[in-house]
């Protein structure tokens, strides 16, 4: 290879190196059932609570539910199976609606006009990435 080529190839692939973006923070929610899950999150935005959903996760797969870098240590999520039965038992009561909806505010949910359920908490450790992983109950 003649040496002209040599440093065009160096040149590509350190400017390739260079306007890598790092890899972008995320909270992505993995289903490891045998199940299809509907999930619904909960967050600080904004010093308000909001509420947004559905994500569709079907069996065995992973689903990007925020995209952003995580600013929030605590992410809420809510999880139902396809006959809408809560698949996480959480505390925090915060709302959602039955079609794709964006919520701002955590209270009065019947006044509102929303459903008032229960969110899992889940402490991301303020970590700027984190998966969750949903796995079926286990009875004995």
């Amino acid at each position: 290879m003649p040496k002209w080529a040599t440093g065009i190839w160096f040149f590509l692939i350190v400017t390739f190196l260079l306007c890598q973006s790092p890899a972008q923070a995320q909270f992505a929610v993995c289903n490891q059932s045998l199940d299809v899950f509907n999930i619904a999150i909960g967050q600080e935005v904004s010093e308000e609570f909001q509420t947004d959903g559905w994500w569709t996760v079907g069996a065995n797969k992973c689903a990007t539910v925020i995209r952003n870098t995580l600013t929030n240590r605590y992410i809420y999520v809510y999880a139902t199976d396809v006959k809408e039965h809560p698949v996480l038992t959480g505390t925090s009561s915060m709302c959602i609606d039955r079609k794709r909806f964006t919520i701002r505010g955590a209270t009065d949910c019947w006044e509102r006009g929303h459903i008032a359920v229960k969110f899992h908490e889940v402490d991301t450790k303020a970590m700027e990435r984190w998966t969750l992983f949903l796995q079926p109950d286990v009875k004995p």
